[in-house]
């Protein structure tokens, strides 16, 4: 069974104070640290593209797991929507090159954002399982400095740089449960580019996540025959502290208390908030399962389960 045996991150050392950011819009320390969520954000250095956070996300996870090694790799998957340069070719194998994984490993990248770490485990699971192919890696890596404006209140606050490596393969920590994905290309217009800078209808976001993601959970659980109160964990993308916390009140004492909230000092960055969460969270704990939904950019959302090794 292919399922998800380690993650590591990469989060670039350069940092935004967001309470000094937030001062340029009056708006103080409070409104940052609740509805935003984080007194700081990180940024890539200047000279640094995509397929180098990708790269170091990689390297990590390698480091952490000296068994897996380079010439092991046989699939290397980017989530990415701001790749290298105007985007051909695919990040993915620019990154190949940058981290040495030898030529046999099928590389490729998926265009999605937030809901993209969710959809990418089970794009790679499929592929990995209809080939055979034993060892996998899904990264998430979309810096939104590329495409910020630091100018507009809405978006500069919110956004971080991140990337995350996850090594997919047999007889793994934590298995693929049941999932569900949906798409509503009518809020398309809520966040897109135009002119090379980010646009975002916050309020019409906020709106979206906190009506459709716990309906769409409990779908998911009710395909396992479970309810919230058989969760151990909830992971949420990290959107903003505000969208979070509203979900989690939505959720009630039976679900609000599982929710995790952490966005790391580095912002919301997009398709790696959840392995970030997973990553820190996911394999120290005595959690049994886990359900998490990443959702935004599309509009586009993914929930699924997730089993500890042997707990399905």
């Amino acid at each position: 069974m292919i399922g998800i045996k380690s993650i590591a991150s990469y989060i670039p050392p350069g940092r935004i104070d967001n309470v000094e950011q937030a001062a340029r819009f009056d708006r103080d320390e409070a409104f940052v640290r609740t509805k935003i969520g984080t007194p700081t954000l990180s940024v890539k250095a200047e000279d640094e593209e995509t397929s180098d956070l990708c790269a170091a996300a990689v390297r990590n996870l390698l480091a952490r797991n000296p068994e897996l090694r380079l010439e092991d790799v046989q699939a290397l998957v980017v989530v990415t929507q701001n790749g290298d340069a105007e985007g051909l070719p695919h990040t993915s194998a620019i990154a190949q090159r940058k981290i040495g994984l030898p030529t046999h490993v099928a590389c490729f990248d998926v265009s999605l954002g937030c809901s993209g770490f969710v959809y990418g485990l089970y794009v790679l699971k499929g592929f990995m399982e209809a080939t055979g192919l034993k060892n996998g890696i899904l990264v998430t890596a979309d810096p939104y400095s590329k495409i910020m404006d630091r100018e507009d209140r809405l978006t500069t606050l919110l956004f971080g740089d991140a990337a995350t490596a996850t090594w997919l393969g047999c007889d793994p920590e934590w298995e693929l449960g049941p999932a569900r994905f949906g798409t509503d290309g009518a809020g398309a217009d809520h966040l897109f580019v135009q002119d090379g800078c980010f646009h975002m209808n916050g309020r019409q976001v906020f709106n979206f996540a906190s009506l459709k993601i716990i309906p769409h959970m409990q779908e998911v659980l009710a395909d396992a025959r479970m309810t919230l109160e058989d969760v151990d964990a909830v992971c949420l993308h990290q959107g903003s502290g505000a969208i979070v916390d509203a979900i989690s009140k939505r959720l009630g004492e039976e679900g609000g208390p599982k929710v995790i909230k952490d966005m790391f000092g580095a912002g919301n960055t997009v398709s790696s908030t959840i392995p970030l969460l997973i990553e820190r969270y996911g394999f120290d704990s005595d959690w049994r399962n886990l359900v998490m939904s990443g959702f935004g950019v599309g509009l586009s959302w993914g929930s699924a389960l997730l089993f500890r090794r042997g707990q399905a």
